[in-house]
């Protein structure tokens, strides 16, 4: 019998080829093999019952051994696979989620004498290009998914304006250049999550403009607004409560203060009560 007829849960030392006689404990060894692996899940109820069978049919070492060839033996740790078998959930609203590589859903605008935009759930390529004569334009970024972590967005504004919207946390690189015009660089600056993307703006403004701003997008700011009211709602409740504690002891402190005084008052009463006044006697001649 060669290594690869090595019965999981039996002697490795068992001598003799593969029509050697199997013994009743080598048959349990081999089911016991098969009952870890259904407590496992590496085997289902009916292959379970069909390789049970097998076994105590078996007479030879040679039968026993295809039974649990693909089945690690009792006791031993399987080796761990090379690629995950379980994808890991991505956390709701992080960056890992938004960088989906592929192609963009939108590579290219532009407004002439009108106006494009690009903003809610879209996929920003890794360059768009963009022009507006006498136009403007509005790209946002806010709630977009990025084919990379680095993109590209090329501006050409001629008496026209292209406005872009970051959210907070993404790196802006500016390095357009402006004729009788200019590129907003008040929102550059580095990235706060490591994990966000990095925009990088170029182009040409001709009489005019391309600017960048950087804002929440509206759910966030319902949703702080949502949070701040609760503080609020929290911050008064605990006032509540203080001011109707702090009004409890001072009832409590006045109570014992009345029980005080009328305590010392009946005190006072008895003793009077058991002090005789000494008059002298009267004489009549």
């Amino acid at each position: 019998m060669t290594d690869d007829d090595a019965v999981p849960g039996l002697p490795d030392a068992v001598p003799g080829p593969a029509d050697l006689r199997a013994s009743d404990a080598d048959r349990e060894r081999v089911s016991e093999v098969l009952r870890d692996a259904l407590a496992e899940g590496r085997l289902d109820m009916v292959e379970f019952e069909e390789r049970l069978d097998q076994t105590y049919k078996a007479r030879t070492y040679g039968e026993l051994a295809p039974i649990t060839r693909d089945l690690p033996a009792a006791g031993a740790v399987p080796p761990s696979p090379v690629v995950s078998l379980r994808k890991e959930p991505v956390e709701e609203g992080s960056w890992a989620g938004r960088i989906v590589g592929g192609e963009g859903s939108s590579t290219w605008a532009v407004a002439v004498l009108s106006g494009f935009q690009r903003k809610g759930r879209w996929t920003v390529p890794r360059r768009f290009n963009c022009f507006a004569f006498c136009g403007g334009g509005e790209i946002d970024l806010r709630e977009a998914d990025f084919t990379a972590g680095e993109v590209v967005i090329n501006c050409v504004a001629i008496m026209g304006g292209v406005q872009i919207t970051v959210p907070p946390g993404v790196e802006v690189d500016v390095r357009g250049i402006g004729v009788m015009g200019g590129f907003d660089q008040g929102d550059t600056g580095v990235r706060e999550d490591p994990d966000a993307p990095r925009v990088v703006v170029t182009g040409f403004a001709f009489w005019g403009g391309v600017g960048v701003e950087r804002k929440k997008t509206r759910a966030a700011r319902r949703q702080e607004k949502l949070d701040r009211k609760a503080a609020m709602r929290e911050a008064r409740s605990n006032f509540r409560d203080e001011i109707h504690g702090a009004h409890q002891r001072m009832l409590d402190s006045h109570k014992d203060l009345l029980r005080g005084i009328g305590h010392g008052h009946g005190h006072g009463h008895g003793h009077g009560n058991e002090v005789r006044e000494e008059r002298p006697e009267r004489r009549y001649e």
